[in-house]
């Protein structure tokens, strides 16, 4: 794009500076230019305007000439850091700078600007050009793109994925409890408010609980809630995350982290449809659907025994898997641009995109933290660019040195043996942090092993 105005603004101030029995020739060069033309004087008063201009902004040649160009544009961008401004005062071109102007009718139109100083026959500066483009067609485009790949708020072009978002609306019409499988970062929590907002149930809350963020007693009374007095510091009712939900949805997340003295009372809830607060003397109904998620593989918890057989199966009566970022590279582009347009806007930054050297890099990367870890390196690089595209040398190191990420994925399991543990644990010395990485999962979970392998 950038030699493409390059070129165009060559052929402009030769249009422009050609002699006056070539004018009707210029006027010709210029109305057959698909892109708006201006040329201004150094007050900034319009001197030409082309055919393509006057279609954009909704005034005619006539109705300009002699005023200035802000009266035209009406755009902050025209106090606050005009183009031709720019260009004037530093004798340099200004390419591709994108903002919005108000035509005729007080439409906003969004344009891509370039502009640069024209010359007399003795090389001194006597105004500038301007050339600019409707970006109108590009943003229709761009948000059909995004209502074509999208579903209640989840992008894909993948076509496992469309297959999910095929049968989502026939999972959520009915109130099956639900297993959802997939890496971390892959979205489990948006498709499982999806599945919220197309039930029955969508006027109803969808409350969250993160089974692996809490140590057991505390998640025991998170979910079934407690009385006062139920335990030490118990000063008053407590409500569970069980109580929150009636009439709507519970998302239990990492399922696979909750403790089998849990797992044992939540059976009871899905069975008899009914749970007990601590210290309580009664139970209450539960008029809750369930939708539980997690990344490790439930199938051989169950053959090891660290998760119930009859809990699985309950939990498991419709069950699907999210494929991970690796196996849908598709979809990085897409990602990007929407996240993208998202933080320009943010942090207040035009900045187009990755160049092909580093949108190269991106799609060789595994991405084992997936849309978690994409997300979380476009917002990183848009912080750090200061110009209109993201280079390679704003890219984390690992991906600059080319390196591959298998060894870095982190492996969802169940619980390893004693000298497995030992061994991690002596490799990182001691550092918990890093051997929950190493496993893929909770620190809670791994104190959780830890305590049950006499390991603590």
């Amino acid at each position: 794009m950038t030699s493409r105005y390059l070129d165009l603004d060559q052929l402009i101030q030769t249009s422009l500076s050609q002699p006056e029995n070539e004018t009707y020739v210029s006027k010709t060069i210029l109305d057959s230019v698909a892109d708006g033309v201006i040329s201004v004087d150094l007050d900034r008063r319009i001197t030409s305007f082309n055919r393509a201009a006057e279609h954009i902004t909704g005034f005619s040649r006539y109705e300009v000439i002699g005023r200035p160009c802000s009266e035209i544009f009406g755009s902050e961008v025209c106090a606050n850091s005009c183009p031709v401004l720019e260009a004037i005062a530093s004798e340099e071109s200004v390419v591709n700078r994108e903002f919005e102007i108000v035509d005729r009718q007080k439409r906003k139109v969004p344009i891509s600007v370039s502009a640069s100083v024209l010359r007399d026959g003795m090389g001194q500066v006597v105004g500038a050009v301007e050339t600019f483009r409707d970006l109108s067609t590009i943003a229709q485009m761009q948000e059909q793109v995004k209502e074509r790949y999208s579903f209640q708020g989840i992008y894909s072009r993948n076509p496992a994925m469309h297959s999910l978002f095929n049968v989502l609306p026939d999972i959520a019409a009915s109130d099956a409890t639900v297993l959802v499988h997939g890496d971390s970062g892959t979205g489990k929590e948006l498709f499982a408010r999806a599945i919220h907002d197309l039930s029955s149930r969508r006027d109803g809350p969808l409350v969250i609980v993160n089974c692996g963020a809490l140590p057991e007693p505390l998640l025991e009374a998170e979910i079934f809630g407690a009385k006062r007095g139920a335990y030490t510091g118990a000063m008053e009712n407590r409500p569970g995350r069980l109580e929150m939900a009636q009439g709507g949805t519970l998302f239990l997340d990492e399922i696979g982290d909750l403790p089998l003295a849990l797992q044992v009372k939540l059976l009871r809830v899905l069975e008899n449809r009914e749970f007990q607060p601590l210290g309580a003397k009664h139970p209450q109904k539960a008029d809750v659907r369930f939708i539980t998620a997690t990344h490790r593989h439930i199938e051989a918890m169950v053959e090891e025994g660290s998760f119930r057989r009859d809990l699985y199966f309950r939990i498991n009566v419709v069950g699907f898997t999210i494929p991970p970022l690796r196996d849908r590279k598709e979809d990085i582009p897409l990602l990007i641009d929407l996240a993208m347009n998202r933080l320009n806007k943010e942090y207040n930054k035009k900045i187009r995109g990755f160049s092909p050297e580093a949108m190269q890099q991106l799609m060789q990367h595994d991405f084992p933290g997936n849309i978690r870890e994409l997300l979380n390196l476009v917002e990183q690089t848009v912080i750090l660019c200061r110009n209109g595209e993201i280079g390679i040398d704003l890219l984390p190191d690992y991906l600059q040195d080319g390196g591959s990420s298998v060894s870095r994925r982190p492996r969802a399991r169940g619980c390893p043996s004693a000298e497995e543990l030992a061994r991690v644990l002596d490799r990182y010395h001691g550092n918990r942090q890093l051997v929950a990485q190493e496993f893929g999962v909770e620190r809670t979970t791994l104190w959780r092993w830890m305590k049950r392998l006499d390991l603590t």
